[in-house]
């Protein structure tokens, strides 16, 4: 682990509050120096690159969470393939035919802009084949439970492969059918809601997002309302559609961005945290 000091207070930056994953290059942070004299002395055949993803992404349009995102980094600007990053791709391939026995179509491919700041472009860029992992969200699974057993699917697939030098026949067009992941997810959509806009009705969207908040040492999982209209090309981990129930709220006024998901659809279905409570 990179920065335990940011995963003890739930942030991507360091107790300097620098993103180590853009201080590849610079190295300005002991982490970062601890981690590039460890990669030297070790002199690695491969390099596996782990993170975890947000509940916002899903499998291009398939309306399928990105339960596993895979990228081999890319290590120029023109996001070429060389011989290091096929040997990336191969091993992320063998991963995916693995995962598709148990989670077919929620296997997506991250964007490989090249960013040589970035913990993988580096070491990808330095000639060792480097792997990026994302573990991102299961139906219903916000500890990431059953997301830890398919990242070790993954992991011990790849792994056999390797050892059984079984992925020469791997072909990168494999790769690239991997879904691209994408910007797609709400945790909770409330669709065909009725709202009074300055005596107006309207009939629209509400989508309504956690944000994860460390307090007393437990992640809590906080809704606010995100967004409200028309969002046609984006899904709900939990949708529902309100046939025009009418939104109410403690102060009788109409939903606002940021306001925490809490409300009332026709007086009598409440929406707590953003859930709905039967």
């Amino acid at each position: 682990m990179v920065n335990p000091d940011g995963a003890k207070l739930y942030t991507r930056e360091n107790a300097n509050q620098i993103d180590l994953n853009r201080d590849a290059q610079n190295l300005t942070q002991p982490e970062s120096k601890v981690l590039r004299a460890y990669f030297t002395k070790v002199k690695p055949d491969y390099c596996y690159n782990l993170h975890d993803q947000r509940t916002i992404f899903g499998v291009a349009d398939t309306g399928k969470p990105a339960t596993v995102s895979f990228l081999a980094p890319s290590y120029n600007e023109n996001r070429d393939v060389n011989e290091v990053r096929t040997k990336a791709i191969k091993v992320i391939v063998a991963m995916n035919n693995a995962l598709q026995q148990y989670i077919s179509n929620q296997v997506g491919r991250f964007d490989d802009s090249f960013n040589i700041n970035c913990i993988g472009d580096t070491f990808q860029s330095m000639n060792v084949p480097t792997i990026l992992i994302e573990a991102g969200h299961y139906q219903n699974d916000y500890n990431r439970e059953e997301t830890r057993k398919y990242i070790f699917i993954a992991l011990l697939s790849g792994f056999v492969k390797l050892f059984e030098n079984d992925i020469v026949n791997n072909e990168i067009e494999d790769y690239l059918n991997i879904p691209q992941n994408k910007v797609v997810f709400y945790d909770f959509v409330y669709k065909n809601v009725k709202i009074n806009y300055d005596s107006n009705k309207i009939i629209t969207n509400i989508a309504v997002q956690f944000k994860e908040v460390l307090l007393d040492n437990k992640i809590n999982f906080n809704a606010f309302i995100a967004k409200i209209g028309n969002f046609d090309d984006f899904f709900g981990h939990f949708e529902y559609y309100a046939k025009e129930a009418v939104f109410s709220n403690k102060t009788n006024t109409f939903p606002k961005i940021d306001d925490k998901a809490d409300f009332y659809l026709n007086n009598n279905i409440k929406i707590e945290n953003g859930k709905m409570k039967i």
